[in-house]
């Protein structure tokens, strides 16, 4: 004799027995190892950062937290490589300023939505950029600067590692806030623009922090201000741009972890919770500080709004300047 339950009291039971099954899987969560997907090659501040807070997880979690390297499309493939995977708490990406800056610029070609294919977990670091001229451009300040810009519409050259890059965006955002005309100049890599900027054969860019500070130390360009909200303390002696000239401009390279969409709730707010306790240790923010990044952790809730306002900030820019990158 079979016995049929009424509809709403069968739906209900079976929503009480999906929530059992999601809190029993968080609370022996992790049970292995968990995979850290980055859209970088090993050895960069990213790679270290990723490297930092997974062996501090793994401590707190007792699991291995392995970074896995998928470089390559401005961290395109990383981000499809986690979307795709099932929503099982085991695979995270690594998000970076890239990360959603090609979102912004390629939304519609991407085989993926930053916005909504993603569980946001919790924000890392950021990690400002630092505008540089050479020591040639005459110029001291931020405001000297925005002046002889508009008096020399397009002479000025900035370069950048490719159209679309962030430092390129940095610098985009820039004069979108200054109302100027600058002519860019693209390179293959970060590295190369910040030493044309050394070298003279361009007038400034945007680097980040750990790529600006050897050339700062042996007076090779000379640093105007920094892109963050707040004074970066390894250069505390350089203004933001904000303070300088600009109330209200602000653009860091931001690093979080996401998970692909549907990973149940209770293993993010897991995740949520392991983070913010590594992260803002002592040891862990001082050795995230020596390589030019700020540790800051965030909500799910707000890592997600982040996200959501950072590619909404780009696009206007990108919207702006008439920028299309294919």
């Amino acid at each position: 004799m079979s016995h049929t339950l009424p509809f709403p009291v069968g739906f209900a039971l079976g929503v009480i027995a999906c929530t059992a099954a999601s809190l029993a899987a968080a609370q022996t969560y992790p049970v292995k190892p968990v995979r850290i997907v980055t859209g970088f090659a090993p050895g960069g501040s990213t790679d270290v950062i990723a490297r930092l807070v997974g062996n501090k997880l793994a401590e707190v979690l007792g699991q291995p937290f392995v970074i896995e390297h998928r470089p390559g499309a401005a961290t395109a493939i990383a981000a499809e490589r986690v979307a795709s995977a099932p929503p099982d708490g085991y695979t995270l990406l690594l998000i970076a300023a890239s990360t959603t800056s090609q979102s912004a610029l390629r939304k519609k070609a991407l085989p993926y939505d930053l916005e909504n294919g993603f569980a946001h977990i919790s924000m890392l670091a950021v990690g400002p950029f630092v505008l540089l001229v050479h020591p040639s451009v005459p110029v001291k300040d931020v405001k000297a600067l925005i002046a002889l810009a508009r008096a020399q519409p397009g002479k000025l050259n900035v370069g950048s590692p490719g159209v679309g890059s962030v430092n390129h965006l940095a610098a985009l955002l820039f004069n979108h806030r200054a109302k100027l005309s600058m002519t860019y100049v693209a390179y293959k890599g970060s590295a190369e623009a910040v030493v044309a900027v050394a070298s003279g054969q361009i007038d400034l860019s945007f680097p980040s922090v750990p790529a600006a500070l050897p050339l700062m130390a042996q007076q090779r360009v000379r640093a105007l201000a920094v892109t963050s909200a707040q004074r970066v303390p390894v250069i505390k002696d350089v203004p933001t741009i904000a303070e300088a000239a600009l109330p209200g401009y602000e653009y860091s390279g931001a690093l979080g972890l996401s998970a692909p969409a549907g990973t149940p709730r209770e293993i993010i707010a897991r995740l949520n919770t392991s983070i913010v306790k590594v992260v803002n240790t002592p040891e862990l923010r001082e050795a995230i500080a020596k390589i030019g990044f700020e540790a800051q952790t965030s909500t799910a809730e707000q890592y997600t709004a982040f996200i959501k306002d950072d590619i909404a900030k780009i696009a206007v820019a990108v919207a702006a300047a008439g920028l299309k990158v294919e």
